[in-house]
């Protein structure tokens, strides 16, 4: 009886899961998405209510918990519960439950994607997720980014770490199409990106005036960070195009201070009603959690010059004719990307053909080369890796044959000198073998 118990206990456990599971990301419909946001205080799900609105406004599902929740857990039963997790605990020691650094690197490492604010309370947990992923907070827990030329003239208290940043990276899909007009005000810690990593992108770079250092104190020594060298938002594409969003400002997302907040820049007569922090969080969540950005490559075929099947073999020196389709999510439906800079190579060991695709402004791309004079097995292979996008890689496989002895031409252009000498030849002899036999 107990045995039976504890079988229907386990379906419906499994019956119950399953609407969980089906909330996982998909390559059809990247934003069809569950994300976990975790807290060190329960009070910022009302302080930061405008981002969070508007991720639900986009069809985004948000499970709030505390970062000790004992009860924290990313995966069940092999299956990952979320595709996204936001990190909104700064000062969080310890993760709750089977959360922990390992656990957090294994969901990006499996193509999940990570959202990380920061403050001056960063803890040695948080900084670690941000050093594994390429990005080093400064040292000094009480240092501050400061600066004198680019702060906000209105909340300064006259210590200038409210800064009105407008150093964006030149980026459509990084930060959409429509120019950010007001600037970004910032507060909080400087971070600077590990140079050993290529993955790592400033979005948002402090002024050349720019140091971190404590606000409180004065400068006994040079500060280790200064100038362009810091980031304030950094991103990462890792190569399963995972996406990661790394700051130093918590309140950069924050209702009171920001989103209803004015800004000028000192130095600057013109004065927004509303600071552009805003837009640019929106438009880099459109990217973090992959609204914009997410290719997608289809149909990928190849074919003899005027026929329409795709052969075994290729033999050499065949016409041939490939195509590929890519498509990119828009946040609703998969559109047609359009680029001038994708290429396909014939591949064995080394690319034997390299070829710029043509595209019909409806996605497909196609081009049509002659196979080289070299048989054996080949690939098919397009890799397109521009930046904000997510990195393609496909590859289909073919050999190519030589000629068979009955398929070489019967005379041989190249080879008419020979020809003209063995007849050349023959006819010498029978001239020779008439003279020496007849002519006395």
């Amino acid at each position: 009886m107990a045995r039976s118990n504890f079988s229907v206990l386990t379906i419906l456990s499994v019956i119950l899961l399953l609407p969980v599971l089906s909330l996982t990301f998909s390559p059809d419909s990247p934003s069809d998405r569950r994300l976990l946001v975790l807290f060190d205080d329960l009070s910022l799900k009302s302080s930061h209510s405008i981002f969070f609105n508007s991720l639900k406004s986009r069809g985004f599902d948000l499970d709030f918990k505390l970062a000790d929740d004992p009860k924290l857990a990313l995966q069940r039963y092999g299956q990952y519960l979320y595709d996204g997790l936001i990190l909104f605990s700064p000062s969080i020691e310890r993760f709750g439950g089977a959360l922990d650094l390992a656990a957090v690197l294994d969901f990006v490492d499996s193509g999940h994607d990570l959202f990380i604010a920061a403050d001056s309370s960063a803890s040695d947990l948080i900084k670690s997720v941000a050093t594994e992923c390429g990005v080093d907070f400064d040292e000094d827990p009480s240092a501050l980014v400061i600066d004198h030329r680019s702060y906000a003239v209105v909340g300064t208290e006259g210590d200038h770490t409210l800064i009105a940043a407008d150093d964006f990276i030149e980026s459509d899909v990084l930060l959409g199409e429509n120019k950010i007009e007001a600037p970004v005000l910032f507060k909080g810690i400087a971070h600077s990106l590990n140079a050993a990593n290529n993955l790592v992108l400033k979005v948002l770079s402090a002024s050349p005036a720019a140091y971190s250092a404590n606000p409180s104190s004065k400068l006994s020594s040079p500060p280790s960070l200064t100038g362009s060298s810091i980031s304030l938002v950094s991103v990462v594409q890792a190569r399963n195009n995972a996406r990661i969003m790394i700051t130093g400002s918590l309140d950069l997302f924050s209702n009171r201070i920001f989103f209803r907040s004015s800004v000028q820049k000192a130095g600057s007569p013109k004065k927004y009603d509303k600071s552009g922090n805003e837009q640019f969080v929106a438009e880099l969540s459109k990217w973090v959690f992959h609204e914009r950005g997410h290719l997608k490559a289809v149909n990928l075929r190849h074919n003899k010059a005027g026929e329409t099947d795709e052969p075994a073999m290729y033999r050499i020196k065949d016409d041939l004719d490939f195509s590929v389709e890519i498509y990119e999510w828009s946040g609703k439906s998969w559109e047609p990307y359009v680029a001038n800079d994708v290429q396909v190579q014939f591949y064995m060991m080394s690319p034997y053909v390299l070829k710029t695709l043509s595209n019909d402004k409806k996605g497909l791309y196609h081009t049509s080369f002659k196979v080289p004079d070299v048989y054996g097995v080949f690939q098919f292979k397009v890799e397109y890796n521009r930046l904000g996008y997510t990195s393609l890689l496909l590859s289909k496989q073919i050999p190519v044959r030589p000629f068979k002895h009955n398929e070489y031409e019967r005379f041989i252009t190249a080879a008419f000198p020979y020809y003209g000498a063995s007849f050349t030849m023959m006819a010498g002899f029978f001239i020779f073998s008439f003279v020496y036999l007849y002519h006395k």
